[in-house]
């Protein structure tokens, strides 16, 4: 599938909703407001963008330490041959964000936020008893905030 061409509006969504999302009851509308458009067209926009995979996700990000669970940072080596395979069933698990294929022995590396600390070993050991593979474990020590922006 190719990316498609941005137009000046696809850039002004991009930009503007990375700085934020009104906490309401109509916060789609809201936006298209802020840019010039129908909530409608923005609902499309976003979505068209999310298929194309020009956005990888659209949502909130939630701190779940914060909130009483836990986050972590998991890898596993897999063997090349095996690496999608292995990624839809680690994917597979809705405690399981940011999926990135590593040129590394660990190649596949992703973070696992859960409810409750306990149900990170339970993640883990669910993910190696269905690929076969040992994930390994790489709990924060401390945290950074690096804020992250790309102008499109």
């Amino acid at each position: 599938m190719s990316t498609p061409a941005l137009d000046t509006t696809d850039r002004a969504i991009i930009n503007a909703l990375q700085g934020g999302f009104a906490l309401s009851d109509e916060p789609y509308r809201e936006a298209a407001e802020a840019l010039g458009i129908d909530e409608e067209t923005l609902i499309e926009r976003l979505e068209r963008l999310l298929a194309a995979g020009v956005l990888s996700r659209f949502g909130p990000m939630y701190n779940a330490e914060a909130l009483g669970g836990a986050v972590t940072l998991a890898a596993m080596a897999v063997p090349p041959e095996r690496f999608d395979e292995v990624a839809a069933k680690v994917n597979a698990h809705r405690e399981v964000a940011h999926n990135y294929a590593r040129d590394h022995a660990l190649n596949m590396w992703f973070v696992i936020a859960t409810d409750d600390p306990a149900s990170i070993a339970r993640v883990i050991a669910a993910i190696e008893g269905e690929t076969g593979l040992v994930v390994y474990d790489f709990p924060k020590q401390q945290e950074f905030f690096i804020g992250f922006r790309v102008d499109a």
